[in-house]
């Protein structure tokens, strides 16, 4: 397993309960010195550093990846597959147009990795991919982990988004994970195995012109917290991700995809909305909206290290932050410091 920024928070984290306890302990004993400190820190972190290297074997396990058109999900369906798991790759498009996705899997014609039809928000296809995946899950074989990655992203402040785009928007991104995390949760409890979602930077904090994505990404975080306070008692752990800006890296949004939504939720706005922000500032946010499209890490190798350390650590994390330093500290100043500086700062 790699080193990570994950790995490094942990070792920091090691240090501040070291030295509150060394704090502590020199308020009830005076002679405590502060090597005590380093001594605690050093030991606390090799104990973390033991406990995050440990892996099981992918050798008879199978994994379920939603979202394996393109982005994270195809990403990940070949490099779990080149680890040794099975890999059942879930795609919206499986067959007809727009399966460039499923046919650069097919082409690789590995007995170990298999293109499913699935839209998330079908239950019928749903049901039907718990059936094929039992069907072809060999004997001795299990299904151990299930990964959450399919998901829909769409932009635009409050009053523009129309009700029919956020019922798209939860369909895909709520309702539609935990249809498919109900479906596979007996075969996984029986494995004793993995759920891992991704989520967003976004499910921690807020920004404007985002509230469809963001209300989604803060309700899978507390459905995922839920889950794994059931599941513990089964054995199943579950792990959430937290990527931060890798739109350049997937895709997610493109100019054309902006320029579209653009069009429909103009088309879609109130006339009294429309008079009241303006073409002027209406297009001012797209262009804005656009210059986005090819901002963050076009390197997506550190969600995929999170991904796959969520499903083969031995003792997983509950979360994962592939974050470069600007987003952790963005992340940290909403979450750990006063709303107000985090608005001066970054929402102004």
């Amino acid at each position: 397993m790699l080193w990570t920024w994950d790995k490094t928070d942990a070792v920091v984290r090691c240090g501040l309960v070291s030295a509150v306890l060394t704090v502590a302990a020199r308020a009830v004993i005076s002679s405590c010195c502060w090597s005590s400190f380093f001594i605690l820190w050093g030991a606390l972190a090799t104990l973390y550093v033991i406990s995050a290297f440990p892996q099981v074997s992918t050798k008879g396990r199978a994994v379920l990846i939603t979202g394996c058109d393109s982005g994270f999900g195809l990403h990940l369906a070949l490099h779990l597959h080149k680890l040794g798991f099975r890999v059942f790759a879930g795609c919206l498009q499986a067959d007809g147009r727009g399966r460039a996705g499923a046919e650069s899997l097919q082409k690789l014609k590995s007995d170990r990795l298999h293109v499913v039809q699935l839209d998330v928000t079908s239950q019928a296809q749903v049901d039907k991919a718990v059936k094929e995946v039992k069907k072809i899950l060999p004997d001795g074989e299990v299904l151990w982990g299930l990964v959450n990655n399919a998901g829909w992203a769409t932009y635009g402040d409050v009053e523009w988004v129309s009700l029919d785009t956020v019922s798209r928007i939860v369909d895909v991104n709520v309702l539609g994970l935990i249809a498919v995390t109900k479906a596979f949760l007996p075969l996984l409890r029986r494995s004793k195995g993995r759920v891992v979602t991704i989520t967003s930077g976004l499910a921690r904090m807020a920004v404007p012109m985002r509230s469809s994505y963001v209300l989604t990404k803060y309700a899978t975080e507390g459905f995922c917290d839920c889950l794994r306070y059931e599941m513990r008692s089964w054995g199943v752990h579950v792990s959430i991700i937290e990527p931060g800006n890798f739109i350049a890296g997937t895709s997610i949004f493109t100019e054309a995809s902006i320029r579209e939504m653009a069009a429909k939720m103009w088309e879609s706005m109130d006339p009294e909305v429309k008079a009241d922000y303006g073409r002027e500032r209406f297009e001012a946010r797209v262009q804005l909206m656009k210059s986005y499209s090819n901002s963050g890490d076009t390197d997506v190798t550190p969600v995929l290290n999170a991904f796959t350390e969520g499903l083969v650590q031995r003792w997983p994390q509950v979360r994962y932050n592939p974050m470069n330093v600007y987003f952790r500290t963005r992340v940290f100043i909403a979450t750990h410091l006063p709303e107000c500086i985090y608005e001066k700062i970054y929402v102004g």
